[in-house]
């Protein structure tokens, strides 16, 4: 079964970035984890595709799914699978 690239932009100590990628091993996906307190041009990179400053950020395919309230919600909806699917 193919799947969409998944990249998680996230920081160690972070709890929503834990539980992000919880969530994601629960699916058994692979995916991408960037650290953006590795380098600071990783956390640039995040800013600059989400708009956004906090981790994490997800990305499925070209579409950035948000943080982890944003994934768990698609999930919720039944939205989550098809989405990683779609690879």
């Amino acid at each position: 079964m193919s799947q969409a690239e998944i990249k998680v932009y996230y920081a160690p100590f972070c709890p929503y970035c834990g539980w992000a990628k919880q969530l994601l091993e629960s699916k058994n996906v692979a995916f991408t984890q960037i650290n953006v307190n590795d380098d600071p041009e990783y956390r640039q990179e995040m800013e600059q595709l989400s708009g956004r400053t906090s981790v994490p950020q997800i990305f499925i395919g070209d579409t950035h799914v948000g943080g982890y309230d944003d994934m768990a919600a698609l999930d919720d909806k039944g939205q989550l699978d098809p989405l990683i699917a779609a690879g």
